[in-house]
This record gives structure tokens, sequence and C-alpha cells, in this order.
């Protein structure tokens, strides 16, 4: 979790009310935040990372001003409508080719403020944008630019500018290869025949995102009043969501919010920010079932305030800042809060059981110590995946279980294999030595009728090696290695397969059960991931392989 230091002194002004250390400590701790310590002048507390309004001494305060029940409800914010406008052209597809962007003015900005404004970036860059991998954030002086601003890509030897910090003009190659701070994210860009920049009116270069900004448009100093803000990234609703969370803490700290016209050069216009609220039906039953309690709606409306929400006929009114309120559960976390988790009584179940491992996970686990033996890594990935992830880049037809409302088209089928979460995973981590050689435990969804959902799930193993002279032979005796520990023998037989090189894969079966595929992927597959080198791997049904072994 990330750990932040507040300042108190900011933090009581912003809660409305002075609270006696103990009571303050206390309150800090069942708000759902770790509470470090509080020293002198200094908040440190961890917050979780699915509460990422809260790294600021400003978003902080709002929450734990509702809790204490200083101001409680829907904190509203106005937004001013302007006549700037932003382009988006189509040559940053491929790239970053999303954002969201906004003024605030009215700041006052001195050294203080400052260094707040940097530490919510900082924490919002590791946390909730993945050390800019899924989102960067830049901030620009307003009056140093000239509209309408235009987002673009470009060949780095066409970019040159002043870097932060610097004070001479660089080119985008000289500034990648020479700044620290790019030196740490460069891998984000490599590879691309183009980079993403902002320009102002006069081509003035603003920022290469996710990198670097110009000294001379990105340097927040004392005095600076107004500011412009640009989220850039792959994900419009993610974008929009750290945008609200940015502009409410600077309206917090004096600001006032105006949107401009944001206008993509496919014909998409939008204003941003968007600060529009959303609602969420309350279901009374399925919260009190799964706290053990019977509140009514006039206390569930009551900690719905205390957390912050507003309440509307049933309905809970989301504040835009907040980015992690998707399912009744989240609802029903926030519920518990407010109700005070000192209140809930502790109960003996009435049923004695005694636990034990699941043989199942034993098998898992043995497979995973044997892999790691093997000087392998294991990683992990989520079960949420697209289809142009599991099917087109793979180059293979399944028949994938699609989600039924689903919030982002990054994530809008539940993964029908491994192989493609794998490849990723090496995407990501081309800026690491080769060989990279790693495997995954993980579930898997495919659509059966007979059963009760129509979903079947399945645990598979898929191992993954890629250096230079990578070949089927090398994970072949992987397999073999693995059959010989777990004293299982099995039969192989050449076969084809869309995402497999022909003639260097092959079908694993077991008592007449295919349990997995083997071999080496196609160049048109590893080139649809961006790898620039050989990848054989195998994925195999540790389900079915479990039960064989039972047999």
């Amino acid at each position: 979790m990330p750990t932040v230091t507040l300042n108190k002194q900011v933090v009581e002004k912003s809660v409305g009310k002075k609270l006696p250390l103990e009571i303050l400590k206390d309150r800090i701790s069942m708000l759902g935040t770790a509470l470090e310590h509080i020293e002198q002048d200094d908040i440190v507390v961890e917050v979780f990372p699915n509460r990422p309004d809260m790294l600021s001494e400003q978003g902080f305060a709002r929450a734990l001003s509702s809790f204490v029940g200083v101001k409680t409800g829907l904190r509203k914010y106005d937004v001013k409508k302007s006549n700037y406008k932003v382009v988006v052209e189509k040559a940053v597809r491929g790239y970053r080719p999303k954002t969201s962007v906004a003024v605030v003015k009215d700041l006052q900005l001195n050294e203080e403020k400052i260094g707040e404004i940097m530490q919510i970036q900082e924490k919002l860059h590791t946390t909730y944008c993945r050390n800019r991998k899924k989102a960067a954030i830049g901030f620009y002086v307003l009056d140093q630019l000239a509209f309408p601003l235009r987002y673009s890509a470009l060949p780095p030897e066409k970019i040159k500018f002043t870097p932060l910090g610097f004070e001479k003009e660089m080119s985008a190659v000289q500034i990648i290869q020479q700044h620290p701070t790019c030196q740490k994210y460069t891998y984000l860009i490599e590879k691309k025949d183009k980079i993403p920049v902002w320009m102002d009116a006069h081509k003035n270069v603003m920022s290469i995102p996710p990198l670097i900004n110009s000294n001379n448009t990105g340097k927040l100093v004392s005095g600076v009043n107004d500011v412009f803000i640009e989220c850039s990234g792959y994900d419009q609703r993610v974008l929009d969501k750290l945008m609200n969370i940015l502009v409410t803490t600077l309206a917090d700290m004096g600001g006032t919010i105006y949107s401009l016209e944001l206008s993509y050069e496919d014909g998409e216009k939008l204003v941003s920010p968007n600060l529009m609220l959303e609602k969420m039906k309350v279901d009374l039953n399925y919260i009190n079932k799964r706290l053990g309690l019977d509140l009514k709606e006039n206390e569930i409306k009551k900690c719905l305030e205390q957390m912050g929400y507003g309440y509307e006929k049933g309905f809970a009114v989301i504040p835009a800042y907040r980015a992690d309120i998707l399912h009744q559960a989240d609802l029903m976390e926030d519920i518990a809060i407010a109700y005070g988790y000192e209140k809930f009584q502790e109960e003996i179940p009435n049923v004695a059981t005694t636990a034990r491992e699941s043989p199942f996970e034993k098998f898992k686990e043995k497979i995973a110590q044997l892999l790691v033996g093997l000087h392998m890594n294991e990683v992990n990935t989520f079960h949420l995946s697209n289809r142009e992830t599991q099917e087109k880049k793979m180059q293979h037809s399944l028949q994938i279980v699609e989600l039924a409302n689903a919030l982002t088209e990054d994530y809008n089928v539940m993964r029908a294999w491994l192989i493609p979460h794998l490849l990723e995973v090496l995407k990501n981590n081309k800026h690491h030595e080769y060989p990279q050689n790693i495997f995954m435990l993980g579930t898997v969804f495919k659509q059966n009728p007979k059963t009760e959902t129509g979903v079947q799930e399945d645990t598979r193993l898929c191992v993954m090696h890629t250096h230079e002279h990578v070949n089927f032979t090398e994970l072949k005796q992987i397999i073999d290695y693995l059959m010989r520990m777990l004293h299982i023998t099995y039969e192989i037989k050449e076969v084809e397969h869309s995402s497999f090189i022909p003639g260097r894969v092959a079908r694993i079966s077991c008592k007449n059960i295919d349990i997995a595929y083997v071999g080496e992927l196609t160049p048109t597959v590893i080139k649809n991931f961006e790898l620039d080198m050989p990848v054989a791997c195998f994925e195999l049904n540790c389900s079915e392989l479990f039960k064989l072994a039972l047999l």
C-alpha cells in the first residue's frame, strides 16, 4: 500500500474541525486506512490502492470530514465553461490514444501547495497509473500556452524542447538518453517509430508523455495561479476518473475548475473534465445479509452520507472522484465502515469443522515448487481480458464468455486461455534481461450449458520461455520432468494449431484425454504482442490432470 505523509494543519483546516489527538488516531484507523504515526505536523498513513482519491491532504480530509460528521453527504463541484480547445490527432492512435483535460484557476500556488500537488501526482503515477503504464499526468502553466492545444505523435528526431530541470533545448532522442527521469520509463515507448507529444498552437512542445514535461511550460513555481492538466493513456473512463481526482483536489485547495472542448480527429467530441455523477441501486437485502445486520433505509442513507455519498430514492449517488465503486459489495464495505467495525459482535459458528488443505491446492503447490526449482518465475494476471488479446492477436477462434455490462473494452470477456496473458507479461517486461522463463497457474472460463451458470471453470498451467535459441524440445523436456515427478505417463502427437508454427506443435494426452498443447508460437503472434524474441510454451489443464492422477 502507498504511504503518504500529510500536513496535519492542512488536513485539520480542510476537515473543518480540530480533533483531539486520540480521537484523530482512532477515527483515521476506523476510516479504512492504516495509521503509521502522527508526529508534530505530519500524519503518516497507508492508503489502500482502491482509494486513490485519498492520496492528498484534501482528498484525505474530505473523506475524514464526512466520516466524523463535520461535512457529510455528497460534495458538489462547479465546473465553469471555457473557450479553450484541445485537438487529439489521428497520429496518436496506437500509442497513447486517449486523454482527459482540465483547467484550474485561482490556485495562488506557493511552495506548500506545489509540494502537495507533486506528492499526489507521484502517488497516483505509482498506484492508479501503475508506474505510468496505464496513464500519465502532466501539469502546465496556463499563461505559457497558446490554444488550441494539440495531442499528437511524431518521430523522436522531429521533437525538440527544453526538458524539465534542464536549461538547454535538446532533441527527444537526447532527452530520452540523458534525462534521469526518462531513463526510468523509456521502456514504455521503446520500439515505437513515433512517440506521443503535446504541442500548443505555436507548435511549442509541452511534453512527451509519459516521460517528461517542458521546462518552459511544465514547471510550477510560486505565484502561478492557473494551470492546465492533461492525463494521457488508453482508457477514457480511467483517464476521466483520474482527472476527477485531480481537479476536485485542486478545487479543495481553492481553485476554480474550467472545462475544455476535447475533439478527436475521428469525429468524437467530449467536454472535459466529466464530473457527472453516477447512481447505483442500493440492495438492502444483499447488504444486510452479508453484514449480518438489519439496517433500515434511513440508516443506510445516514451511513452512505457519512462516507461522502448522496442518496436519492433508493439509489446511492457516487462522487465523481470515486474510482472504486463497481458493485454492491463496494457500497456494503463503505456502509460497514460508517456503521463501525468496532460495533460488530463476534459470534462463534454453530457448526464445528476441522480445516485441512485442499488436495488440489497441494497438487498445484507441488507443480509450482517443481517449476521454481527449474529457476522459473511465477506470475499472475487478471481473469478478465478482451477479444483482441484472446483471439485476434493469437490468430485463433474461441467460444469466449462475455461480460454482460463491461465497464471498459480492455476487460470485457473472461479469459479462455493463459498463453495470451503470459505474452502480455513478456511484452511489459522487455526491458529486463533474457532469457525470461515464466509460468502461471490460473483459472480459465469457457461456455458449458450443462453447468448451473453456463460457464465451466478449469485451472490450467502455462509455461513460457523466451530467448534467442528457445525451441520445442526445451518445453517438451519440462513436460517430461513434470510428468515424471508426478508419476504420470503421457502420449504426444503432432497436430496443427493456428497460434503455433506448423511442425513445431504437439498435443499431449493422458489415458486418451487431451490435456495440453506444446510448441513454438508463430512469428505473427510474436509480432502482435510486440516481442523481439522467439517464444515456446505449453498450456496444460491441471483440473483434468489432477483427476487422472487419482485414477
